[in-house]
């Protein structure tokens, strides 16, 4: 005879998650966010986030933005957490604003952590490496089309 099985409780099952959640939190999220910091404030003793934004402003300005916005972009291409901690540096800083936020957001996502995935996803399920730069250059197209988007709609 096999033994009964018991439904979990849900105090059980919210505990386990919120354990799942501290780990994901402390051991990727938290450490892309601090990098994020560091690198703003890196950039920002060198003078390289002034040059970020010389050279990225009309680009950055096509969508209302400041060129430093650049640095959010280029940071969420390589890292979510990473694009999200750029982006409240420079808020922190005063550099961005609300709605500068509200642009960049679905930019973020839509080609975040790209450079982390195409060698742990698109390898490993043998995509032809000729087709990735067309998939990211895809995102990225659609990235730019929804932060057209947000201005208009802000």
């Amino acid at each position: 005879m096999s033994a009964p099985t018991s439904n979990p409780m849900i105090t059980d099952i919210f505990v386990a998650g919120a354990r799942k959640g501290w780990n994901i939190a402390t051991t990727s999220t938290l450490p892309n966010v601090l990098m994020a910091f560091v690198l703003i404030k890196a950039l920002e003793i060198t003078g390289a986030l002034k040059g970020l934004a010389l050279v990225f402003g009309p680009l950055m300005g096509l969508f209302g933005l400041p060129g430093e916005a650049a640095a959010v972009l280029i940071g969420g291409w390589m890292s979510m957490g990473g694009g999200v901690g750029v982006a409240v540096a420079l808020f922190d800083q005063g550099i961005l604003t609300g709605t500068h936020l509200a642009i960049l957001a679905p930019a973020i996502y839509l080609m975040g952590s790209q450079i982390q995935y195409a060698g742990r996803i698109l390898g490993v399920v043998g995509t032809a490496a000729k087709r990735i730069p067309l998939m990211i250059g895809i995102s990225v197209i659609n990235a730019f089309i929804a932060m057209l988007l947000m201005r208009v709609i802000l």
